[in-house]
């Protein structure tokens, strides 16, 4: 007899810089094991599974993940989970809610929208303190210039060099629904920048590095070390341009996650 399960929506907050990234690994500290980890100290005799929305990189934060959460037992009180959850788990990361979801309901499968940010700041050298936050970049770069090429990621393309490893069965051809470089008003610290700039790119769902790989070929373009006309040529199926800089996972956080119910 198949063993009834419940099902839950779980969202967290998470700085992603002490971890080597969601995906639990040997040895190695990542956002899945310090999960696994509480739940079986509050919950040692409850079988469980985590399932996350997507794998954030190694040093990626989050303001609004998510993962699905399957149990035997029904949780009996969720303010009580939350609260249990926050108490055990370090500072860096933060539950935020907890909803029973449907059986049929998957957290891959359901998934909306993604909205990445990119923040980073470029000249003169960064404060220590905003490390985990912004990526700061030395070089003078050619804002206007990577402006007006972060625009021509929207729209349907084939992405194909902007992942690593691409496998044979991998869709490359994605839609970017909107791409645009802003002037940093979301975060801001008083160890921040004078001045600092968010990438913002959302999407259905994205390759892995594929938004750190578009952040550095915006970051090569604000160097002169590409052109637009290369940007453009990039996005065919058969481009074979081979990008050099994968922008840093510290300066990446997922901002925003809606899922079809």
């Amino acid at each position: 007899m198949k063993k009834q399960r419940f099902c839950y929506l779980v969202r967290l907050q998470y700085l992603g810089f002490r971890y080597n990234g969601w995906q639990e690994q040997p040895k190695l500290r990542t956002i899945t094991g310090m999960l696994n980890k509480t739940f079986k100290f509050i919950y040692p005799d409850k079988p469980f599974k985590i399932l996350g929305a997507g794998r954030t990189d190694a040093k990626v934060s989050s303001l609004n993940g998510a993962f699905e959460l399957f149990v035997e037992e029904e949780l009996e009180n969720l303010n009580e989970f939350v609260l249990q959850f926050n108490r055990n788990l370090p500072t860096d990361i933060k539950i935020l809610s907890i909803a029973p979801v449907d059986q049929k309901f998957n957290i891959i499968q359901n998934s909306k929208s993604k909205e990445y940010c990119y923040f980073f700041s470029f000249g003169s050298k960064n404060h220590p303190f905003s490390a985990p936050f912004v990526t700061n970049y030395m070089d003078d770069l050619d804002i206007g210039l990577m402006k007006e090429g972060a625009l021509l990621f929207t729209g349907t393309h084939d992405f194909s060099v902007y992942t690593a490893g691409l496998k044979e069965n991998t869709k490359s051809v994605r839609k970017i629904d909107a791409c645009s470089i802003e002037t940093n008003d979301m975060l801001t610290a008083n160890f921040f920048p004078e001045k600092s700039y968010v990438l913002k790119i959302k999407g259905a769902g994205f390759m892995r590095y594929q938004v750190r790989m578009i952040m550095g070929a915006l970051v090569q373009l604000g160097k002169n070390e590409l052109n637009l006309k290369q940007i453009k040529a990039s996005l065919l199926a058969d481009s074979d341009l081979k990008l050099k800089t994968i922008a840093p996972g510290s300066g990446l956080i997922l901002n925003e996650l809606q899922f079809n119910k």
